[in-house]
C-alpha cells in the first residue's frame, strides 16, 4: 500500500457545520475502507490547513476516487501528495548513479 498525505482545508458549507466534523471524519474513514483504503490518522489542525490525513492506498487510482469523492460533499477542499517511508526511499535513491 502506498501512503498518501491530505492536507485539508474547509469550504464555507464545512466551516458552517463544523459542529458535524467528527461525524465527517468518521464517515471518511468508512468510504475509505469501502474503496479499500485505510485513513491512518486524522488531525485538527491550526494554521495553514484546518486538516492533515494520513490514507493507505493500493494505488493512485483509488486515493484519485477518494479525493474526489470527498471533495463531491462540499465540506473541503484537499490538496494530497504521495509520502515515500525509508524503505521506499532508500529503493529510490538506491538507483542514484
Amino acid at each position: 500500500m502506498a501512503t498518501y498525505i491530505m492536507l485539508l482545508n474547509w469550504t464555507d458549507q464545512g466551516v458552517r457545520s463544523a459542529k458535524d466534523t467528527i461525524k465527517r471524519a468518521r464517515a471518511f474513514g468508512e468510504t475509505s475502507q469501502a474503496m479499500g483504503a485505510t485513513l491512518r490518522s486524522l488531525h485538527w489542525t491550526l494554521g495553514a490547513y484546518d486538516l492533515v490525513a494520513s490514507v493507505d492506498s493500493p494505488d493512485d487510482e483509488t486515493m484519485t476516487r477518494l479525493g474526489l469523492t470527498l471533495g463531491a460533499l462540499g465540506n473541503v477542499r484537499t490538496t494530497t501528495m504521495r509520502a515515500f517511508d525509508e524503505v521506499e526511499m532508500e529503493r529510490i535513491v538506491g538507483g542514484l548513479k
